[in-house]
């Protein structure tokens, strides 16, 4: 099987689009339909359905699908592991950011990798840690820096991790500013802005409120801080954010007092920088992991 017939295949598979594929291969679109009737020639079967409007993979096809991915892998690390040995990095870096590692870490790493590898050129991507989770799999970037989910699958390797103290804050003005020690209770009665509920963040929550039994009232969810944040400072609600973020903006509600087997913790998250197990990352991306464990470590 030639390897690029294969990635032709899972391109079209996850782009959904002949064209669609096409252009993300930088081909024509006759051209990445003749490398899959290439490969369904050789294998004896046809692995995509042409004849829905919506493209669909055949029972062949979805048994190819993981065997593809691995085969293409597994060349990837061949060509690593033949590289030359070279003190010189260069080459197409792609990684793949969450919003708040972006503005609050991502800065100092890439100021420090682009003096010390000048030779290398980024290509870089902003989205959710959910979204990067599936752009990964898709083997769209190397490495993506997110927020690690408590039931992140075996198929991602953790590469590199540091914790993210996080603190339950209100806007200076808001009712709940003006008590010594909050209780969760005390929090219930008003509104939380949170992350949506799909995220690690707002499991963490969840948690704390399922354990004492109290209702939560999460309000105009959205996954992009800053946001949360703003809505915060001006008393929309309480939230709970990264200390780093924390300004004059906000108070933090010091010690609030939580039941259950996570009494008295503060609350806190992971981030770290992931890959795909069984796929080696190359030479700019081990640079860069090294950077993010040196500048992580120093600032704890």
């Amino acid at each position: 099987m030639d390897s690029n017939a294969l990635k032709a295949f899972l391109t079209i598979v996850d782009q959904g689009s002949f064209s669609e594929a096409a252009e993300l291969l930088h081909i024509t679109q006759p051209a990445i339909s003749k490398r899959l009737a290439t490969l369904e020639n050789q294998l004896g079967t046809t692995l995509v359905d042409r004849s829905q409007r919506q493209l669909r993979l055949t029972e062949s096809g979805s048994r190819l699908l993981p065997h593809a991915r691995k085969i293409l892998d597994e060349i990837h690390n061949a060509r690593i592991a033949l590289s030359p040995d070279s003190s010189l990095i260069e080459g197409e870096l792609l990684i793949i950011a969450s919003h708040h590692i972006g503005l609050h870490h991502l800065p100092k790493w890439l100021r420090r990798f682009k003096r010390e590898h000048p030779h290398v050129a980024i290509n870089l991507q902003f989205m959710e840690s959910d979204a990067a989770y599936e752009q990964m799999r898709k083997r769209n970037a190397e490495l993506a820096f997110v927020t690690l989910s408590d039931s992140m699958p075996a198929s991602f390797h953790v590469f590199a991790q540091w914790p993210d103290p996080m603190a339950f804050v209100v806007g200076k003005d808001h009712p709940l500013a003006e008590l010594d020690s909050p209780r969760l209770a005390d929090l219930a009665g008003h509104p939380a802005l949170l992350p949506d509920t799909t995220t690690s963040t707002y499991r963490v929550i969840s948690r704390l409120f399922l354990e004492e039994n109290l209702p939560l009232h999460p309000q105009m969810p959205t996954n992009y801080l800053e946001t949360l944040k703003m809505m915060t400072s001006v008393g929309l609600g309480w939230s709970v954010l990264p200390l780093r973020m924390v300004d004059e903006s906000l108070k933090v509600l010091e010690g609030v007092v939580t039941k259950g087997p996570n009494a008295g913790q503060p609350v806190t998250r992971v981030l770290g920088g992931i890959g795909l197990t069984g796929r080696q990352p190359g030479n700019a991306a081990r640079a860069l992991l090294a950077i993010v464990q040196d500048e992580e470590e120093g600032s704890e």
